[in-house]
């Protein structure tokens, strides 16, 4: 796979804040929310690396996303992780735009309700945020629960897909 020499890497102002988009010129590899930075850091840094092709369909993409305009991502992503932690990924993929599914129900998909927590840890060191939709996983009570970019903007994008995909201002 690719080193941290081959990942381009640029910002992008979300309507939930700054994004971090990292890739190489054949898959995304990261997509992050970033809290703060040191003075200075987001213009002297703002591009590392030139922007590859497909870091600039992601960044179309993830405004197409917050417009209302997409449910689907048509890039290539790769992150590092174990093998129990790539099929993790790959089930989050799975879940339908503006659907939600609980922790003990991604555990059931990868057939064994005892990994739930090993599901929830793998889920929490997810690098791609809102392409591989971790936030589409909540408690089984229906709360919200565990979200590396804070709990407001899982809530955030948990309405955001509701009043997209069934015309309503809230899931809670």
């Amino acid at each position: 796979m690719a080193t941290t020499l081959d990942i381009s890497t640029t910002y992008y102002k979300s309507p939930l804040g700054l994004l971090r988009i990292g890739g190489t010129d054949t898959y995304i590899s990261e997509i992050s929310f970033i809290d703060h930075l040191e003075e200075g850091e987001y213009q002297a840094n703002s591009l590392k690396g030139p922007v590859t092709p497909i870091v600039i369909q992601c960044i179309e993409q993830l405004i197409q996303y917050f417009q209302g305009q997409r449910r689907f991502f048509e890039f290539p992503v790769f992150q590092e992780g174990t093998e129990f932690q790539q099929r993790v990924w790959n089930e989050l993929t799975a879940i339908p735009f503006g659907k939600t599914i609980s922790y003990l129900d991604l555990s059931r998909r990868l057939g064994d309700t005892k990994a739930i927590r090993a599901a929830a840890a793998a889920n929490g060191r997810n690098n791609i945020a809102i392409v591989v939709p971790c936030h589409r996983v909540i408690g089984s009570k229906r709360d919200l629960v565990g979200y590396a970019g804070g709990l407001w903007r899982k809530k955030w994008l948990l309405d955001h897909e509701t009043k997209i995909q069934y015309g309503v201002q809230t899931l809670f």
